[in-house]
Parts: structure tokens; C-alpha cells; sequence
């Protein structure tokens, strides 16, 4: 039994083909996706998703990617959270790879995805790109280690592994642990604890080898299973099992 701990079949690449993708990862032995929120625009899309699959489950939250005038407040995240199919805030956190200038707004807006989620006791989803010195500075200040979550998507080192799961947050892999020149990622993924680990598809984006340049889908999270398997010696099973174990444990039961 395998688990996608991120993706986005809200997005309209999926449109339409909701039925096949379930399908499809019924197939691959994949039983429940949690599907991200990026913007509260999209929040009613993801809700409707989690209500209507039982194989699914969402989350609430303005990825740090988003204009610097989308407004968030503490209140509008902890209403929409209180729904039960609702298991996370996020994704948030910080993205300075795309983005320069005065980026206060995007740490001011991280701040108050904690603040809510430590209101409503639920978990974050923390995305972070070239941006892990503030990200965890943040984390620490506000408290984020309360309520624990997941670093989604990892792609930082060994030692941004280590001082997030000390926060009390799980290290997500996705499909760029398949990727031939993922030497870093790949050693991290041999490091992190098993019973710290969740595997994720960040799709529609990073389709796993041997996908690559195809639209990503939930299915396929079972390829990232493998390489990790392969990684560490381990059986697809065992690494099914922790990381299975571990969504449970982190977003309650599915």
C-alpha cells in the first residue's frame, strides 16, 4: 500500500480525467493522495476533490510562489481548515529561486500559515527553495515544531534534513530522487530515517524516471518508492509500509 503525500489533480491538467487517475493508482497499489492547495481561489476545487474520493484528502494554504497582494489571514486558513477531509496547511514556506527583491511579504505570509496552523493543530506543508536558511529560522521562532508537517518536495542537504526533522517534520521525496544526476537528493535519501521519510509525486510536475518530460499523476509515486528501495537495500514493501505508516501518523488516518 503506497501513499502520495503531495500532488495537485486539482490543476487543470487533470481536468476531466479524474476517474482514470484514481484508476490508475488503484492499479499501482496507490490507496489515498493528498491533494496540495497553491491559493484559497483554487481552495473550492481541492475541497470538492477530497469530498468526493475517499482515496483523497487536501489541504488549505497560498504557496509562496503566489503575487505578493494575495492576502491570507490567520482566520481565513483556520475556517477552511476545520472541514475533516482538510488534514494540512500549506503548501507555504519560502521560494527564492524565482523571486528576488524584498521578499518580506513572502516570509510575513509564511509566519501566518504557522500561526494558523498552530491554531487549528494541524500539520504544515512547507515548500522551500534556495531559501532553507530563513525557512528554518522561521520555523523556529514561531513555533512550527508544535505542530510538526512535512518538508515537500526535498532538495536541500543532509544537514536541512537533519534541522527539520529536529523541528519535528517529516523529509518528502519525489521524483527527482529517479533523476540520474540527483546525487545529493539520492544520498539524503539514503540517510533520512525510515520512520521520518514520506514519498510524494508533486504532480502534475517532476515525472519519475522512467516518465520524465510526461505529465506526473499519483500512480507513478510508486517509482519513487523503488528508487528508494534500491537506495537503501530495502524491499518496495518495507518502504511502502514506513512511508504509509508515517502519512498516518503525521495526517491521521485515511
Amino acid at each position: 500500500m503506497l501513499v502520495d503525500s503531495h500532488c495537485h489533480i486539482s490543476l487543470d491538467d487533470f481536468a476531466g480525467r479524474i476517474p482514470q487517475v484514481l484508476e490508475r493508482m488503484a492499479r499501482n497499489q496507490v490507496t489515498h493522495a493528498l491533494c496540495a492547495c497553491v491559493n484559497l481561489e483554487d481552495f473550492p476545487g481541492v475541497l470538492a476533490l477530497a469530498e468526493g474520493h475517499s482515496e483523497l484528502s487536501g489541504s488549505v494554504g497560498v504557496h509562496p510562489d503566489q503575487d505578493a497582494d494575495c492576502s491570507t489571514a490567520v482566520s481565513d486558513l483556520v475556517e477552511r481548515a476545520q472541514h475533516p477531509k482538510i488534514v494540512a496547511i500549506g503548501e507555504t514556506g519560502l521560494d527564492y529561486h524565482r523571486l528576488s527583491g524584498d521578499l518580506e511579504w513572502q516570509r510575513a505570509r509564511f509566519r501566518i500559515h504557522i500561526r494558523a496552523a498552530r491554531e487549528c493543530a494541524k500539520p504544515l506543508i512547507v515548500h522551500t527553495r534556495d531559501a532553507s536558511v530563513d525557512t528554518l529560522r522561521i520555523m523556529r521562532e514561531d513555533g512550527a515544531n508544535e505542530v510538526g508537517g512535512v518538508m515537500h518536495c526535498f532538495t536541500e542537504s543532509a544537514e536541512v534534513a537533519e534541522a527539520a526533522m529536529e523541528l519535528n517534520f517529516y523529509i518528502s521525496f519525489s521524483g527527482i530522487v529517479t533523476f540520474k544526476n540527483a546525487t545529493t537528493i539520492k544520498e539524503v535519501a539514503r540517510t533520512v530515517p525510515l520512520e521520518r521519510m514520506l514519498i510524494e509525486t508533486d504532480s502534475p510536475y517532476l515525472a519519475p524516471v522512467p516518465h520524465r518530460g510526461r505529465t506526473n499523476e499519483p500512480a507513478w509515486v510508486r517509482h519513487v518508492a523503488d528508487e528508494i528501495a534500491r537506495l537503501r537495500g530495502l524491499s518496495l514493501e518495507a518502504v511502502a509500509a514506513a512511508t504509509t505508516a508515517n502519512f498516518i501518523r503525521l495526517f491521521g488516518p485515511i
